[in-house]
C-alpha cells in the first residue's frame, strides 16, 4: 500500500480516526491516556514493536512486539513503520499496516508517540488529530520528575532538556492540553476525542449550518 493510498483511505467516509498524543516525560500522559482508554472501550490502541528484551512481567502482543534487529531493520527497509524510532540503543516501531487495517475497519485509533514519532505520522497520515500534553511550566516538571525518585539528577537533566525541545515544538499540534489538574485534563482530552468521533468523516471539524 502506497502513502497515497492511506491517505485516500483516512479520507474516506467511515474511517476511523487516528487520535496522536505525545507529551514530554512527567507530563502524565500514560496516566491520561489510561483515563481515556478506560473511558473509550471500543478504542484501538496500537501496540509498538521494539527491538529490546522483555521486562520482568511484560507480555508479547501485549505490551510490545518483541522482534529482532534483523527483522525491525528488514520493516524499515521494507517501509513497514508508520513511525519509528532509536531509543537508548534500541528500535522501537508503529505498523503502518496495523494502522491501515484498523482505520479501514472504521475503528478510532490511539497512538501514544513523542514527537520525532508524530512528525512521521502526519508525514504518512495527515489527518491525524494531534494532541500534546503539556505540563504547567518546566518547575512543576521537575518536582515530577523529582517526586517519582526512579531518576538520577542526570538523569532528570536530560529529561528536562528533551522536555525543553519537545515543549518547543508544540505548534505542530492541533490542540493542546495542560496538565495542571488531572481531573481538569482528563475530561478535557476526553471532551475532546467526544468531540471528533461524533463527526462524519476523518474528524475534520465542519461548519454548522
Amino acid at each position: 500500500m502506497t502513502d497515497g493510498d492511506s491517505e485516500h483511505r483516512a479520507a474516506t467516509s467511515g474511517a476511523g480516526r487516528l487520535f496522536v498524543v505525545s507529551a514530554p516525560s512527567g507530563a502524565g500522559k500514560t496516566t491520561l491516556c489510561s483515563a481515556v482508554r478506560r473511558h473509550f472501550g471500543d478504542l484501538a490502541y496500537s501496540v509498538s514493536y521494539t527491538t529490546r528484551t522483555p521486562r520482568p512481567g511484560e507480555q508479547h502482543g501485549k505490551d510490545y512486539f518483541f522482534i529482532t534487529r534483523q527483522a525491525f531493520e528488514a520493516g524499515i527497509a521494507q517501509n513497514r513503520w508508520a513511525e519509528w524510532a532509536r531509543v537508548h540503543g534500541n528500535l522501537y516501531g508503529t505498523s503502518a499496516q496495523w494502522i491501515d487495517e484498523t482505520l479501514a475497519t472504521g475503528k478510532d485509533i490511539l497512538l501514544d508517540i513523542d514527537v520525532q514519532g508524530a512528525r512521521q505520522m502526519l508525514a504518512r497520515f495527515p489527518h491525524a488529530i494531534t494532541i500534546f500534553i503539556c505540563p504547567p511550566s518546566m518547575a512543576a516538571l521537575e518536582a515530577r520528575l523529582a517526586g517519582r525518585g526512579t531518576d538520577d539528577a542526570a538523569t532528570r537533566a536530560l529529561r528536562l532538556a528533551n522536555a525543553k525541545e519537545e515543549m518547543a515544538q508544540q505548534d505542530l499540534y492541533r490542540h493542546v492540553v495542560v496538565n495542571d489538574d488531572l481531573e481538569r485534563a482528563t475530561r478535557e482530552l476526553i471532551d475532546l476525542l467526544t468531540h471528533y468521533r461524533a463527526m462524519p468523516g476523518t474528524g475534520r471539524p465542519r461548519i454548522s449550518p
